[in-house]
This record gives C-alpha cells, structure tokens and sequence, in this order.
C-alpha cells in the first residue's frame, strides 16, 4: 500500500495552510466539486492518491530540479512515466482514512513527516517542497521543515529522504485491470523479439502442463520481429496434446494452434462473424490467426477462469501498479469485441466487492461497463452514488467502434498496403451507437467509445455533433479511446466540444 490521499472540495494552500487536493482531471469527474481538465493518456493524478520515492542516482536530485524547476520537473515525470517507476525507493504503510464520507482527518498530529525532500506539488505557484505532514493517508501540509514542526507528535513517524524526489501519484487513463492480472501470470511474450524466443517460450510453458490443458498467453508483438503473424503452424509441433491461445498485445487478435481450432470448430467453411475475422490460407484454411469477433470462437470454447484466479489476478495487478507508482486506474473491464457483456458486471460484484469488503483494495479504480449495459449503470449511481467507497468510482460506459492497426482491423479511409482491398473493421452499427450514446449522455453518463483508424475517429466526431445537437451542450467529456490515427481536419474538432483524446501509448 502507498501513501494514500483521497479526494476533497477543498484546494490546499501549499507551504501555507491545510486542506487537500481537489481533482481536477478529466478521467476522474467524481461529481460538482471536481475541477475541469483535459486528459491525454496518463495522467499525474491530482488527487494525490500515492505518493513514491524516486532515488536521486537516477538524475532526479533536489538541486537538478531547484536549477531549472519547471523544465525538469516535466522531465522527472516523464523519465519516472517511462522508467514505469522501477525506481521506488520506499512505500509506507499508514493507516486507512475513516470509514465514513468525508474522509476528513481526525486528531492533531501527523502519522507520518517526510524531511529532507524533493516534494513536486504540480502547483506553477509552489511548485516544489522539502517536507510534508500526513495523517489518516491524508496530506495536512506541504512546506519547509519548520512549517510541519507543528504536527510532529509522540508517536509522528519522521523519515529523512535526503533530498529524494516524491512525485503524486500516476493514474493509468485506460487498462483491462484484472485481464492485466491473468496475463502476469500467463505466457510472457511481451517484448518478444524472434519467433524462435516466441516458440521457445510457449515450449517451456507446455511443458508444465498435463494433456488437454490449456495453454494461454498474449503480449506478443509481430513488429518486434519483422511483422510476420504467429500461424498455427508455429505451435502445432511442440503442443500436440495442449490447445493454446495467445492474444496479441493489443488484445484485437490471437493465434490458436490446430488442436484449438479444431475444438472450436473453425474449419474452411466457418463464416466470418460479423466484426471479425477468421484468417485463412490461400486454400480457404484457418491458419490460426483470429481478429476481434472471431476470437469469440476459441474463447467460447475455453474453460471459464476460477472466482479465486479473478481475485488473485486484481491483487496481482494493483501490486504491479503499485510498483510503478500507479495509484489510480480507469478500468475499462474485460469486455472486447464478440465477448459477453457480464464479465465485467460479474467482476463488480464478484471482485471488486469482495476486495473492498475484505480490505484487500490497494490502487483506486474508476469503472467503466459496456455501453449496451447503460441502463443497469444509471440504477447503480441511483441506488449508491457514482462514489462507492475511497477505492471505487462509477466511471461511465465503454463500446468499440472498429479494431487496431496492429491486427488490420482499424477502420480506414484508404486500404491496408499489404491487404489491398480490406479497410479494417467496424464493429457496430452507427445507429445503434448513436442511440445508446443519447440515451447514456441524456443519464448523465461519460461515454468512452474506442477509435483508431482515421474514417472511424471521423464517423464519432459526427456522432458526437449530432449528440450535442440533439442533448445540448455540457460538461460532458466525451472520451475518444485511443484516437490514434487522425485525418487533417479533425484534430481541432476535438476542441469544438471539448472531446477527450484518451491516448494510449503501448511500447
């Protein structure tokens, strides 16, 4: 657990008063009292919910950000965004805030002062200071030494940083948080560079297993070694007995060996389900290689995973964050092209319920369910309120409208150069996305709808303006869920309602 702090009304008067942080991104809009910002990707979350330690031996000491401190500060974050924070220096256990809202800090004294440090406040007027006093996970002050004297108490645990930098925590704008958990655990092929490597590893992982076992994994990425798709051929010879799945980074394509499409029952003359794609050989054969709906075919047939996995993948996830300094997720649930629209509910009640229940939460999530489902969302936020507790908050809805380009499925105005002919996916009717945005948007709902090719980014900015057209306008961030590949004229459109570039950057 990282020194946690949660949300407030109230602004604090850095190196001067008391108070806390009032969240001011575009992702968490908990209700009125949140300020109004603009999100792209990651984020350094403002509300403060995790606070790290970075070691000054990697170039972020007091003095080289005191030299030039808003330049520097910019390239701390960014250097500690893309290090992905392996260089935590410590995490302090405190105790939780109250049990009932608000979750004001009780009593005089601080739990815990950070001395001696490097404290990046992301305020332009107090942009940086050298101690902090904490109490019930919740920052009292922010200043010089002197200034938080007043809160050390008998028991006030004080550390010494020795001028090490403590940065807010990160929030993660977008992740598949419990699938994220099941893959730490699965075949790693994230950053594999060779088929051989790629082979090897799915090799070692059979080699576990008993017969009919299934083996799973995912991370793989074609470009990494010069773009040629994992066939089925690659597994058949060292997985005879094993069917296998494995899902590509972008989670919009697997490959399955023979033995997994034969039990799924994909032959030549299976049809291609509508938004998806059975990728065959020239004799019409499936080669293993399955796009977005069609994925459904193999993970249909797929023994479901354990209640007790699930629980075990969220805490294995949250650690994962945790260890870089990710304190808050947007978690967009495990819902994909073709796949049932329960999974995510059933993980709600199932998990993140459980976990709250049991005190098991570690990293604030902020939920978003499958637009189809808006409705049961609304009787949610009726019946409890979008804040469910410090760690849980009702986000709004998520849908797709076309794939990724890594697997040719992003919808494009101009067709694939290896694919003559094929301009990706759309994986919904326009009118019934536009008839479930209304009906989430006139609930008050943000709606989050994933884009990435060029013709599909521009197929949403014209739903979006017939919505405001139809809704009127307000403060609704729309959220555009990757926005990746843009023709010229519409990048400014972004502005006209204040659409919400939600960019993801996968390395």
């Amino acid at each position: 657990m990282v020194l946690r702090v949660g949300i407030s009304g109230r602004r604090v008067e850095l190196g001067r008063g008391h108070g806390s942080w009032r969240c001011a991104c575009a992702v968490c809009r908990t209700d009125d009292r949140q300020g109004r910002g603009a999100e792209l990707g990651r984020a350094v979350e403002c509300t403060i919910s995790g606070v790290r330690f970075l070691q000054s031996q990697y170039g972020f000491s007091k003095d080289s950000l005191t030299q030039q401190p808003t330049m520097l500060a910019q390239s701390a974050l960014l250097a500690a965004g893309a290090a992905a924070l392996a260089v935590v220096a410590a995490v302090f256990l405190l105790p939780g805030p109250a049990p009932h809202l608000p979750w004001a800090p009780r009593g005089r004294f601080a739990d815990m002062i950070l001395a001696n440090a490097t404290i990046y406040t992301a305020d332009p007027v107090r942009p940086f200071g050298v101690a902090m006093a904490v109490r019930g996970g919740r920052v009292l002050h922010v200043g010089t030494y002197d200034s938080v004297k007043e809160f050390r108490g008998k028991h006030t645990y004080e550390r010494n940083l020795s001028g090490n930098v403590v940065l807010p925590g990160f929030i993660d704008s977008h992740v598949h948080l419990i699938d994220g958990g099941l893959q730490l655990a699965r075949v790693p092929l994230r950053g594999v560079k060779s088929k051989d490597v790629f082979i090897s590893r799915v090799k070692e992982a059979v080699r576990d297993k008993h017969p009919g076992q299934w083996v799973r994994g995912g991370g793989w990425n074609n470009d990494f070694w010069g773009g040629d798709f994992p066939v089925a051929a690659w597994l058949d010879d060292i997985s005879p007995d094993n069917p296998v799945w494995l899902t590509r980074m972008d989670g919009h394509m697997g490959v399955a060996n023979s033995l997994a499409i034969k039990i799924a029952g994909i032959d030549k003359n299976t049809n291609d389900p509508v938004g998806g794609t059975i990728v065959r050989t020239t004799e019409r054969e499936p080669n293993g290689l399955l796009v977005d709906a069609a994925m459904k075919l193999v993970l249909d047939v797929i023994p479901d995973v354990s209640l007790t996995e699930r629980r075990e993948a969220l805490l294995r996830a949250s650690r994962h964050a945790l260890m870089r300094g990710v304190t808050t997720v947007v978690d967009v649930g495990s819902y994909f092209p073709g796949m049932s629209e329960k999974q995510p509910w059933q993980d709600f009640s199932d998990i993140y319920q459980w976990a709250q229940s049991m005190g098991k939460m570690m990293i604030r999530v902020c939920l978003f369910f499958p637009l189809p489902t808006w409705s049961r969302v609304c009787d949610l936020i009726h019946e409890k309120g979008r804040l469910l507790s410090e760690w849980i908050h009702v986000g709004g809805v998520k849908a797709f409208l076309d794939g990724s380009l890594g697997s040719s499925s992003a919808l494009f105005y101009e067709s694939y150069k290896d694919d003559l002919g094929s301009f990706g996916l759309q994986l919904i009717d326009m009118d019934v996305l536009l008839n479930a945005t209304l009906e989430s948007d006139k609930s008050g709902l943000q709606v989050a709808i994933h884009a990435i090719g060029d013709k599909a980014n521009d197929m949403l900015l014209d739903m979006l303006d017939e919505v405001v057209n139809l809704n009127g306008m307000r403060d609704r961030r729309f959220r555009i869920e990757h926005a990746q590949h843009l023709a010229p004229s519409a990048a400014k459109r972004f502005g006209e309602h204040n659409t919400i570039a939600s960019v993801q950057i996968i390395c």
